[in-house]
């Protein structure tokens, strides 16, 4: 493990997927910020203590809520496959500079992603963004698989 953490492709794996991860995260509670405050909860047990009439308007979608909710599943549907092809890429032995273009690009789209979703920017910018990011992961993708059958 020591040696690992002396390889500078795997540290800077491991900054990037620290932070992609973290932003992954923070969407639950801003998903928890949106339903407060737009009044849309989804259990019964959200609104247990409220009167029959209030859980009629609480129990409900609304359109920011599912929108956050939506941003979150892309994420985990990226960020995850991310974090695999990108250990799996660094333990390839890439250039640093190349390394460290994957990871970047990476976490600038999902952060960009994430602005446009949720700021419910105009397309094409949240479906370039994502491009972007699944992009950089088939590159890496394919650096591994290269690097795996030529062994």
């Amino acid at each position: 493990m020591a040696t690992l953490m002396d390889d500078e492709v795997f540290m800077a794996f491991t900054t990037y997927a620290t932070i992609v991860t973290l932003k992954m995260m923070l969407m639950a509670p801003l998903t928890s910020y949106y339903r407060l405050t737009r009044g849309a909860f989804s259990n019964q047990e959200d609104v247990a203590r409220k009167s029959a009439e209030e859980k009629k308007k609480l129990l409900r979608t609304h359109p920011d809520v599912e929108r956050v909710r939506r941003c979150h599943q892309n994420d985990l549907e990226n960020v995850i496959p991310f974090l695999v092809v990108g250990l799996l890429y660094a333990l390839t032995g890439p250039e640093l500079s190349a390394a460290l273009l994957h990871f970047r690009l990476f976490a600038c789209s999902r952060t960009f992603h994430t602005i446009a979703y949720v700021g419910a920017l105009p397309q094409p910018s949240r479906g370039l963004s994502w491009l972007l990011g699944m992009l950089a992961t088939f590159s890496m993708a394919y650096r591994v698989l290269g690097t795996a059958l030529t062994l």
